[in-house]
């Protein structure tokens, strides 16, 4: 039996393209184990789908000055103790990580143990975490085209990101009764990532009464932003999560106002769903939301609002934009020629231990 460990966290992001790997790993038979932070929203996550999971000690990776500069490096230097001590128990036959802070001591470790690595890059340039891990890794996988010109060559591979296959398989009529909805108006579909979006959730419920007049409106606004006022409203459901019910939303789904995050996107792209992308400000990331946007913006998949231009008419602009030509945006994604990625990661993951 070969083994296998997984790690990456901090956000959903982060974790769900390795959920989507899991299936086809049991299937060949793998020992799969995680390793992820003590607390993280992976650890949830990834104990759902009854995966062995270690927590080590994490430090986030800034590019900003803040006083848990001087800590955190003490942090990841533990949590790099913590990542050898668990490889040479574990004895996997290879590293697959999808990047975040904490994915970093797992990798150096795996590069310390002799242990082969392949690091997945969801966005057009590589984050801080994986720049520092690309020199451990044998293979690099990214999701854009765009990407390759920044990975070393020789270990740049475009493979697109693993999408959940269950999210493919999604029941509107479940989704409809459970937000209690109607079969005469359209659904728009709101989701501001694993942790919500203020500016998105603010936007949207600022015109919920117009909104409410053309559409029935699912939104996902992050844990801890739930508007108790609204709670009743007819043709509103609003949820701080939701795992299990996601993919029948989607299938529910006419149109889609996301967050930018590659992952996300690429939900998108695979479920053929017209959207409206409202990437993360470059001012409150490095801008990688804003590139993703861009991309899809440039292929035809997305409508794009920056955030420094959110307003009243700018987003129910952008909605009626879409739901009008809908089908326009849903020829483009489904000409789009999206590969097989889970096929195409785990052949890279085989060939590397065989």
């Amino acid at each position: 039996m070969k083994k296998i460990v997984l790690t990456g966290g901090g956000t959903a992001g982060h974790v769900t393209p390795n959920i989507a790997l899991l299936p086809k790993l049991r299937e060949l038979s793998f020992d799969i184990s995680y390793i992820g932070s003590y607390h993280g929203i992976e650890k949830d996550l990834i104990e759902a789908v009854n995966v062995p999971y270690y927590g080590i000690s994490s430090g986030k990776l800034r590019r900003y000055l803040d006083l848990k500069n001087l800590s955190d490096p003490f942090k990841v230097i533990k949590g790099l103790g913590q990542s050898i001590r668990l490889l040479r128990k574990l004895k996997p036959d290879i590293v697959f990580s999808k990047g975040g802070f904490v994915s970093v001591p797992v990798v150096l470790a795996a590069k310390f143990c002799h242990i082969p690595v392949i690091i997945h890059e969801s966005d057009i340039t590589p984050g801080l975490a994986n720049k520092i891990a690309i020199p451990a890794a044998q293979k690099v996988c990214c999701n854009f085209p765009e990407t390759l010109k920044y990975l070393p060559e020789g270990k740049a591979v475009l493979t697109g990101s693993p999408i959940r296959q269950e999210l493919l398989s999604g029941d509107a009529v479940l989704a409809k009764n459970y937000c209690h909805f109607t079969s005469d108006k359209p659904v728009l579909l709101v989701i501001g990532g694993s942790t919500g979006s203020k500016v998105i959730n603010d936007a949207i419920r600022d015109q919920l009464p117009v909104l409410l007049k053309d559409f029935q409106i699912i939104h996902l606004c992050g844990k801890g932003n739930l508007n108790d006022t609204l709670v009743g409203t007819d043709g509103y459901a609003q949820f701080e999560y939701v795992s299990q019910q996601l993919k029948d939303m989607f299938a529910l789904a006419d149109i889609v106002v996301s967050r930018a995050g590659a992952n996300a996107i690429c939900e998108l792209l695979a479920l053929h769903k017209p959207n409206i992308l409202i990437p993360l400000s470059a001012a409150a990331s490095r801008g990688d939301q804003i590139l993703n946007a861009k991309s899809f913006k440039k292929q035809g998949f997305s409508y794009v609002i920056e955030e420094e231009n959110l307003t009243k008419d700018t987003l129910l602009d952008g909605i009626k934009t879409v739901f009008e030509q809908k089908e326009a945006y849903i020829s483009a994604m489904s000409g789009s020629g999206q590969m097989d990625s889970i096929s195409t990661i785990i052949q890279l993951i085989t060939k590397e231990i065989s």
